[in-house]
């Protein structure tokens, strides 16, 4: 049997009118929708399809949002490929919850709650201690780190050999953008988002994370989950549950965790909701990486024909 991959993005990816069509279209998407709006107690959905951005893109929601998104894309695949099983899930940040419950490892309904509890957590941590986030693109690994230390930024992501990202105090980021252009970046790009995400500013939200997911039953995954603190698979539900509530102060290791799934012989993959960061960063990590994108109906519709005639 063919092994596939299934990629699910972070925040960021959000975007106004996203899952729309697939709730429309599909009766399983529309249900995943219908139980979020349900258990949240408000229409995520009007929010997902009709905005304002403003508020999707807050924290609070922006993370639930995509959540529940992607999982409503994976119930419209799954009905027109329900033998397609991920042989392994790992997604960017946010992503990784989403992995868990796409393998079978955390209910939906246990993954929606502790997404709403992370961001409600994190918000709460970007407004005691703001903070923000950058690209640099063109330094070495080393470089970048030299830099942080120098600054008190710290590092972030690890999204390619090219991309890094740093977190930290708004002052610290400034001063660490100016050091990295002096130093040769080809790129340095200040990111709009709320916080300093992956950085020890989210200590607290971490804390209020653990106490979440010690309530919380966590299976052992039905395929290999890759979590961004290591880039290596776990399968204990216990270890999973700690480096669940550590990747909120961790940086994430997305670059460990595709070529780790490379070596484990996937070269095929599914980036499954909204946006397509992932896809391109598989392209920057390893050129013969497939990836299809599935995010809204044509896409869907699109993969669909192609398999028909494939076969």
């Amino acid at each position: 049997m063919k092994k596939i991959g299934f990629l699910f993005p972070g925040q960021g990816a959000q975007t106004v009118g996203m899952g729309r069509d697939l709730y429309e279209a599909n009766r399983e998407a529309r249900g995943v929708f219908d139980q979020a709006d349900k258990q949240l107690g408000f229409s995520l959905t009007n929010l997902c399809f009709q905005g304002p951005d403003e508020e999707l893109k807050r924290t609070v929601h922006a993370q639930t949002a995509i959540f529940v998104t992607s999982l409503a894309a994976v119930s419209a695949l799954r009905v027109l490929a329900p033998d397609i099983n991920p042989t392994i899930a790992c997604g960017l940040s946010l992503g990784e919850f989403t992995a868990l419950v796409a393998l079978d490892s955390i209910t939906f309904e246990s993954g929606l709650r502790l997404v709403e509890q992370r961001a409600q957590l994190m918000e709460d941590a970007c407004q005691k201690k703001p903070g923000t986030m950058a690209s640099i693109i063109g330094l070495p690994q080393g470089d970048v780190q030299t830099i942080c230390e120098e600054t008190g930024a710290e590092l972030a992501n690890v999204n390619s050999r090219e991309q890094l990202v740093i977190s930290g105090g708004i002052e610290a980021i400034k001063n660490a953008c100016e050091l990295a252009a002096r130093k040769g970046a080809k790129r340095v790009i200040r990111l709009n988002v709320g916080g300093a995400f992956h950085s020890s500013l989210m200590k607290e939200a971490q804390k209020g994370l653990e106490i979440a997911l010690a309530q919380t039953k966590i299976s052992k995954p039905k395929g290999r989950f890759i979590p961004n603190v290591t880039g290596t698979p776990v399968s204990k539900p216990e270890e999973i549950r700690s480096l669940l509530a550590k990747q909120l102060t961790s940086p994430v290791q997305w670059l460990k965790t595709m070529e780790a799934v490379v070596q484990m012989g996937v070269t095929e993959f599914f980036e499954i909701g909204p946006g397509r960061v992932l896809t391109g960063l598989a392209k920057k990590i390893n050129q013969d990486l497939i990836v299809d994108h599935i995010g809204t109906k044509e896409e869907l519709e699109q993969w669909t024909r192609c398999q028909s005639a494939g076969n």
